[in-house]
């Protein structure tokens, strides 16, 4: 088997940024992203909403098409900011959108901001779980709640990669393994009361005809998806 270089995720995405759709583009964000609008209200209309970690700004348009009143995108990627920039260009106009470069770990946001704070497929690119979810809990006001995603541990287990290709050579992305334990662990400490996980299945609608995949992700759940509530 060829070696995959692994890169770390602001060099990886500084590469992908160009072809990087702001919407869900395979098997695994599709899922991931069925789970997540399922536990976002489906009216927003007067709430303030933060996307951390927003990439090319596909939940910053969900929340949009949900009425939220205040949406801001923040991101590590000057490119990925770019990508989202061009995605909400046509939508400036409908709701105060802002578009911010922070770390997940030192968010450029104010304490208590958000109603709504939600995290796509971020957290497994940091190393510590606790650190992450304690910022995320610092911008969300008391009462308000968060939906975090991430690839699920048994991905890890079974040795599947965050990949992509640029220039035809094919990339991974560090990603960083976050048992049920520790989640468990962590919103306990920080109190964020878990207030439902899903696991959501690959569709096999989503498979392109042909694609190379392993055929255990049919098997397990492919994403581990969190709604919790920022206790006072």
């Amino acid at each position: 088997m060829l070696s995959v270089p692994m890169l770390e995720p602001v060099d990886a995405y500084a590469l992908w940024a160009d072809s990087y759709p702001p919407h869900a583009h395979n098997p695994v964000m599709l899922a991931e992203e069925r789970a997540m609008l399922s536990l976002m209200p489906r009216q927003l209309h007067g709430r303030s909403v933060l996307d951390a970690g927003c990439g090319s700004g596909r939940y910053v348009l969900h929340a949009l098409d949900r009425g939220a009143t205040h949406v801001t995108g923040v991101d590590l990627s000057p490119p990925m900011l770019e990508r989202a920039r061009k995605a909400l260009a046509a939508r400036s106009a409908v709701a105060n959108v802002a578009l911010r470069q922070g770390s997940l770990t030192s968010l450029p946001i104010p304490d208590g901001f958000a109603d709504l704070t939600v995290c796509g497929l971020v957290v497994g690119h940091l190393d510590h779980l606790q650190q992450a979810l304690g910022e995320l809990r610092r911008v969300t006001r008391p009462g308000g709640r968060l939906l975090c995603s991430d690839v699920h541990p048994i991905g890890h287990a079974l040795g599947w990669q965050r990949d992509f290709r640029h220039g035809g050579q094919r990339y991974a992305v560090r990603h960083t393994q976050h048992l049920y334990s520790h989640w468990h662990e962590a919103c306990a400490a920080l109190r964020l009361a878990i207030e439902r996980i899903v696991e959501p299945m690959l569709n096999p609608a989503d498979i392109p005809p042909a694609a190379h995949f392993d055929s255990a992700a049919l098997e397990v759940p492919v994403a581990l998806v969190f709604q919790l509530r920022r206790l006072p």
